[in-house]
């Protein structure tokens, strides 16, 4: 069987490595030659080809590129696959690139998806095979994916370790909104906070706590991926920005006012996220 990759940074090359032994052969496809290079050094893919030829010879297709990218790729994908063959994304957003495709004739053998897993790094090198382990997918669209396309994709994260979830392209926009694109808003924003009053560097890395580190890790996540992740789920994202800022100015009233009975009621409030994450 021959998988072609697009895109083989973090999430790609983690993928080829969670599957190795269970492809022929694994094709990569990327704009950035080094990624290229190292996926090829380290063993991750077997060959590197440009994505038409690649579509042209393989049964699966993964893309693994940022959102924006697979939007205008995808259709073209569609274009030149043969009738056996499926296409599986692993974009963050569903909305948009499953609006794009709707009335595609190959529209059937596409399955949208979304893997919840990630770290802050990124590059060939920061792949791991365990990645995915345990973690989520959510799959959109389920009925507007052959039977056949959707087995595909099931087998696929069943082999990569995962559990599937369906909802509506929607649905997924809506939730992932609040669960990590404004997480990631959060980091960003803070870290920009911190390097804008903090001027000597030295002294926030002495400084520096665990919860401090632990909530600015994924501010070093891929701006060339978060970019268009934000641009194209901006509806949901700004709602929950709103939100949040709503919250956060209840803090900052509580604590203009000193008002210490409305602080343990907001830290009280909070803690019950102790109960759904079950931790």
């Amino acid at each position: 069987m021959n998988i072609t990759i697009i895109g083989t940074g973090l999430i790609g090359g983690s993928i080829a490595m969670a599957i190795r032994g269970f492809s022929t052969k694994i094709i990569g496809v990327d704009n950035n030659e080094e990624n290229l290079k190292t996926a090829l050094e380290l063993g991750i893919i077997d060959h590197a080809m440009d994505w038409e030829q690649a579509a042209m010879i393989s049964e699966l297709i993964i893309l693994a590129i940022p959102v924006d990218a697979a939007r205008a790729l995808l259709p073209k994908i569609l274009d030149v696959i043969s009738d056996d063959c499926v296409v599986v994304d692993m974009g963050s957003t569903k909305a948009g690139i499953c609006n794009n495709v709707r009335n595609h004739p190959r529209r059937s053998q596409y399955v949208a998806s979304h893997p919840m897993a990630g770290t802050e790094n990124s590059g060939p090198q920061a792949a791991f095979a365990d990645l995915f382990k345990g973690k989520k997918t959510i799959v959109c669209e389920q009925e507007l994916s052959s039977v056949f396309a959707l087995s595909q994709a099931k087998l696929l994260y069943k082999i990569m370790g995962m559990n599937i979830l369906y909802m509506s392209p929607e649905e997924h926009d809506k939730h992932i909104a609040y669960v990590s694109h404004l997480t990631h808003v959060i980091a960003y924003a803070l870290s920009i906070t911190v390097l804008e009053i903090e001027k000597d560097e030295k002294k926030i890395f002495e400084m520096a706590g665990s919860g401090f580190d632990s909530t600015v890790r994924i501010a070093k996540s891929s701006t060339s991926m978060w970019t268009p992740i934000l641009q194209q789920n901006a509806d949901y994202l700004i709602a929950s920005i709103d939100k949040y800022m709503e919250t956060l100015n209840n803090f900052k009233t509580a604590i203009q006012e000193k008002n210490q009975a409305r602080l343990y009621e907001l830290i009280d409030e909070a803690n019950k996220i102790r109960k759904v994450l079950n931790k």
